[in-house]
Formats: C-alpha cells, sequence, structure tokens
C-alpha cells in the first residue's frame, strides 16, 4: 500500500505557480487576487477559506474574505457579487458552501461572473466543461486527476466506480475521468443513495473515488485488492484525546481498506490541498484571461 501524499504534490505545484506569478507580477503591476464570501460562521467553512488564503499568500497572490452574518439577505448577498463582479482589481470569485437556507444557492451560484467563476460551478462553465472546451475546471475533480497524473497511476480502460453524484465533485469527475485525454479514459460507474448492490459494483473498481458524505461508510467489503482509493470526504469527529477536541475522518474506514489497496489518500493530506491547488490554478487562468466564455 502506498499513500498518495495530497499535501507534497501541492506544494510542488504551489512552487511552480508562485514562480510564474513573480514574474506576472513583475510584467503587469499587481499580482492575481482572489476574493471569497463567506456567509455565517460555520467551523468547517471559515477553516476552508483561511486555508485558501494562506495558500494565496504562499504563491504571491492576493486574497480578500467577505464575510457576511448568517441572516443576510439573498438581495444583500446578491448586490456584494455584482459589486465584486464589476470590480476589476479582482480576478476570481468563491462563494463558500453551503449557504444557509434561506438563500437560493443555484440563484447565487448563477450569479457569479462566469470569467470570475473560480470555482468552476456556473452553469456556463459546467456545460464548457461537459462539451470539453476550455473553462475552469471544479477545483475538487480537477486536484483528484492531477493527483493521479502526478501519481502515475494509469487510468487508460480502467473501471472507475464513483460514489456520490453532486454537481460539485461526483458528477464532474465522472465526466472528466470518461473523456478521451490524458489521464482519463476510464470506463466510469457512477453510484448514488438509490444504487443497489453498491459494495458489490464497488468491489469491481480498480479506481474508486468516495464523495458520498458519511463518515467511514465505505468499509474492506467494498474493495477489490489492489485498487486505487481516493477518500474525498472529511468529517470532524470528537476526540478528547485531540489538543483540537476531535479527529478527521474520510468516507472510507481507512485502517480497514488500506491494507487492501494499492494506493489510497489520507484524510487528511490527500485531497483537500489539492482541491485548494486547482482553485489558484483557476485563479492564475482568470489573471491572464485564458478563459474566455
Amino acid at each position: 500500500m502506498e499513500l498518495i501524499n495530497g499535501k507534497e504534490i501541492a506544494a510542488q505545484i504551489k512552487m511552480e505557480i508562485a514562480e510564474e506569478v513573480q514574474k506576472l507580477r513583475e510584467e503587469r503591476g499587481r499580482p492575481p487576487h482572489l476574493a471569497a464570501l463567506l456567509v455565517g460562521n460555520d467551523p468547517a467553512s471559515e477553516t476552508y477559506v483561511a486555508n485558501k488564503e494562506k495558500s494565496c499568500a504562499e504563491v504571491g497572490m492576493l486574497s480578500s474574505v467577505y464575510k457576511m452574518p448568517e441572516n443576510i439577505t439573498e438581495e444583500e448577498l446578491l448586490k456584494t457579487i455584482n459589486f465584486i463582479n464589476n470590480d476589476d482589481e479582482i480576478d476570481g470569485l468563491i462563494v463558500q458552501l453551503p449557504l444557509p437556507r434561506h438563500i437560493n444557492t443555484s440563484k447565487v451560484i448563477a450569479a457569479v461572473c462566469p470569467q470570475k467563476d473560480v470555482d468552476g460551478f456556473h452553469p456556463v462553465n459546467v456545460g464548457r466543461m461537459v462539451l470539453g472546451q476550455p473553462t475552469y475546471l471544479p477545483a475538487t475533480p480537477m486536484g483528484i486527476s492531477m493527483l493521479l497524473e502526478k501519481t502515475n497511476i494509469d487510468t487508460e480502460g480502467k473501471h472507475c466506480v464513483v460514489v456520490g453524484r453532486s454537481n460539485i465533485v461526483g458528477t464532474p469527475v465522472s465526466i472528466l475521468l470518461s473523456r478521451n485525454a490524458k489521464n482519463a479514459n476510464c470506463t466510469v460507474t457512477l453510484c448514488h443513495g438509490k444504487t443497489r448492490n453498491l459494495s458489490e459494483i464497488c468491489k469491481t473498481a480498480d479506481i474508486l473515488i468516495v464523495a458520498v458524505g458519511q463518515c467511514e461508510m465505505i468499509t474492506g467489503q467494498y474493495i477489490k485488492e489492489g485498487a486505487t482509493v481516493i477518500d474525498v470526504g472529511m468529517h470532524r469527529i470528537s476526540d478528547p484525546s485531540k489538543k483540537s477536541g476531535y479527529s478527521l475522518k474520510g468516507d472510507v474506514k481507512f485502517d480497514e481498506v488500506a491494507p487492501l489497496c494499492k494506493y489510497i489518500t489520507p484524510v487528511p493530506g490527500g485531497v483537500g490541498p489539492m482541491t485548494i491547488a486547482g482553485l489558484i490554478i483557476n485563479t492564475l487562468k482568470a489573471y491572464k484571461k485564458l478563459i474566455e466564455n
């Protein structure tokens, strides 16, 4: 069994980006600028946004966080998005999800300017991804693709099972890995909450990507020996033995699954750092105006 070290791979990618940002900053007079909208006080969201700020600083990019109260109205939130859309000094904009229930998430995502939508969630960018046109790829699926590439995992002709069909991870990663392209060409099975005989299907996977949102749901009985397992899940579990008071677990029961695998991502330190690396790459594209919708 070999761990796929997402933290290490992301650090290498960020070093390369930092060199390019420095050159561009000297040529253009300012660095790329990423803005994040954070609504409410969800601890996981706050941590994630803080990590994005830290990564921006590491590569020489600017970052701004617009913190909004939990009870902000949808109208006020849309006004802020419009303000950022029209700020020529801001290249990329992300809206940290989830949003409070009283806000229409689809409406908010659609309000983000497609050229600044570095999360790759806008319907225009999703459509371009499906068609294989230049666009901003959703950061987590992009990060997963880069993990497979950097680890030299052969994907061509392999059976990839994706557990979870969200618009953010499961569906887009199934599209990317089924594409006729380098580091893709998988035969993909997309599973979800209504899938029958899930464990039997997962056990046929050469590559198993789990983004189901249920802590340690995937156990050894789901795993084909010698498979590659990518765990997208992240859950805070109370743990008095830790200084923080909690431990981080994935959707995969690591101790039981890892001995069966050829490759596996840890939690933390696997997919998470690569998601942020993907976001940084998209922000650089936005700054360079490589994507025109």
